[in-house]
């Protein structure tokens, strides 16, 4: 009577003993699937980035439009263009658009990539304007710049762009929308455009460039640790008159390489059934480097990154005429992140008690600043991220009438959200506007030391102009020029993966059709993933760790080289 359970016990037993086996078998061709994928992923990457380039690099935009105004005709060419959006998901202008509603002007950032990143996808700055009514406009921009442009031909261009589409809309002044490098553009045109636009949107936007917390944001003192502007001025030699975008795109992936370079692959590696389209929908835009002049970069580093001219007033609009920040009377709604360690909160905000002494400064002046922030998000995700766009953005835009009618004053705009529908409307959600001192922006930082960051600066670029400069331009030309565009790190990591230089890659896309039609990925919360992932996040957290260290060396070496024992210095070290 006993015989048959005991032989039903050991049965049951066997398929337990065999499991591990069994379970490492599935692991490991789960494992070899997903890396013929994620080759393939990177082999479909690479020939995006080729065949963009081939069609002379077009603003990425998942929206159709029409180009109002091309600046490369204007008696002062620059490289940007107006373009009105047409459509959105199949619904047309005359569909959307409400005509008592405010047009929206956005621009995107022109530093290092190329367009569209405000509006590459549905919900997108662009998508939710036009969703919510405005006539949208969209500026963009074209891989070359026109020969020995300056930012004072692109601040023309842009005033240019504002004046016809407040023509074409009469009585509502445009919002601008800027993003990230172009929200201090769009500051320098409210400063020039007084009466002629609405509220500015400044989206992870950096005004405040010394700004920012010790060993948190190195970018701040990398052009100490550089010498300045001269780095900057050599490359464009080298570049013909032209400075490669691939540069900066480095830099920032150079910010957070755990983030950027190990998280991106190995996330992608380890989902890649799921993560594959987002991947290369991201990279599409990430991998189209454009070009600034030797005129417009050099005005940027010096005037801005290492002289930090902007809050100051200093900053040269025209000949015998600067910026002044406090002519700008047009509300200015600042979004800024905790997340964002490209441009911190202290660089987005530090320019007001800079240039407004305390509240009732600000109050006299009649200015109305608007500001809120996130405290997670990165600083791409300011712009990119569906879900930002779906409740900030919509909220910023819904909430422009409440901002106008302000009393002038300093306020942080709060959302309450207690549904969590991010495609809710008013009343669904409630905004306020709580009043804030301009004193409780007021940060330190060591100012004599970024002071003589600038010195040093201001030396090393007069030696490399007078002495060196000269040399490298003869011996540049396009040939050279072209050659170092190709042999960037940035681009060749990417273009050799594509089978038109790497043959190996036809083989890649040859299993990776086996794979798909064969695959059979494990089952969401399988061990061995689990223990993958924690893998993953293992090495993340040393990578991390690394880069602190790597961070706080570098502000280290600035207090030594930079800081003095009694000045400013001494307090940053003694907070370091």
């Amino acid at each position: 009577m006993n015989a048959r359970p005991q032989f039903e016990t050991a049965a049951s037993l066997a398929p337990a003993a065999a499991s591990p086996a069994l379970d490492a078998w599935k692991y490991q061709r789960d494992f070899w699937q997903r890396s013929v994928l994620f080759w393939a992923t990177l082999r479909e990457r690479a020939n995006n980035m080729l065949a963009h380039e081939r069609a002379g690099m077009p603003p990425l935009l998942d929206f159709k439009y029409e180009t109002i105004l091309d600046a490369r005709r204007f008696e002062h060419p620059a490289n940007y263009a107006l373009l009105r959006i047409t459509e959105i998901a199949g619904d047309c202008w005359e569909d959307c658009v409400d005509d008592a509603k405010p047009p929206v002007i956005v621009v995107d950032p022109r530093a290092g990539h190329g367009p569209g990143i405000g509006g590459f996808k549905r919900d997108s700055e662009v998508g939710m304007a036009m969703r919510e009514g405005h006539p949208v406009y969209f500026v963009i921009f074209f891989p070359e710049p026109e020969p020995g442009q300056t930012l004072i031909d692109v601040l023309h261009a842009l005033r240019g762009f504002v004046e016809e589409v407040a023509r074409r809309h009469p009585g509502r002044a445009p919002v601008l929308y800027g993003n990230c490098q172009a929200g201090w553009a769009v500051t320098l045109l409210s400063a020039d455009c007084q009466g002629l636009v609405g509220p500015a949107v400044l989206n992870g936007s950096p005004l405040s460039y010394w700004a920012g917390e010790s060993g948190v944001n190195p970018m701040r003192v990398s052009g100490g640790l550089l010498g300045g502007a001269w780095l900057a001025h050599l490359s464009a030699d080298l570049g013909d008159g032209r400075f490669d975008g691939a540069w900066l795109a480095q830099n920032f992936e150079n910010l957070k390489p755990e983030k950027a370079i190990w998280e991106k692959y190995a996330g992608l590696f380890h989902a890649v059934d799921s993560e594959r389209e987002r991947f290369l929908e991201f990279e599409r835009w990430w991998n189209g480097y454009y070009f600034l002049s030797r005129e417009e970069i050099l005005a940027i580093v010096e005037n801005l990154f290492i002289g930090n001219k902007l809050e100051q007033g200093r900053f040269p609009v025209c000949h015998g005429c600067t910026a002044d920040l406090r002519r700008i009377r047009n509300p200015l709604v600042i979004f800024a992140s905790y997340g964002d360690n490209i441009t911190p909160p202290q660089q987005a905000l530090g320019w007001i008690p800079a240039v407004y002494r305390d509240s009732d400064d600000l109050r006299r002046a009649g200015q109305r600043i608007v500001y809120l922030t996130n405290p997670h998000v990165g600083h791409l995700g300011i712009f990119v991220s569906a879900g930002v766009a779906r409740l900030e953005h919509r909220a910023i835009l819904e909430s422009l009438d409440e901002i106008e009618a302000l009393a002038p004053g300093l306020y942080e705009m709060k959302i309450d959200h207690p549904g969590g529908d991010p495609d809710c409307h008013k009343p669904e959600y409630t905004v306020r506007f709580e009043e804030r001192q301009v004193a409780d922006l007021r940060k330190d930082y060591p100012h004599e030391a970024f002071e003589r960051v600038r010195q040093v600066s201001q030396f090393n670029e007069a030696l490399y102009k007078a002495f060196a400069s000269p040399w490298v331009q003869v011996f540049a030309n396009p040939w050279t020029a072209e050659l170092l565009k190709w042999l960037h790190p940035m681009r060749a990591s990417r273009y050799l993966l594509s089978e038109t230089f790497n043959p190996w890659m036809q083989g890649v896309a040859w299993l990776a059709g086996i794979v798909e039609r064969e695959r059979r990925p494990l089952a969401q919360g399988d061990p061995m993933l689990e223990a993958e992932q924690l893998a993953i996040d293992g090495l993340t957290a040393w990578a991390e760790y690394g880069r602190k260290q790597r961070d706080a060396g570098y502000e280290r070496l600035f207090q030594l080289l930079y800081a003095r024992a009694g000045d400013e210095g001494q307090a940053w070290n003694r907070s370091s």
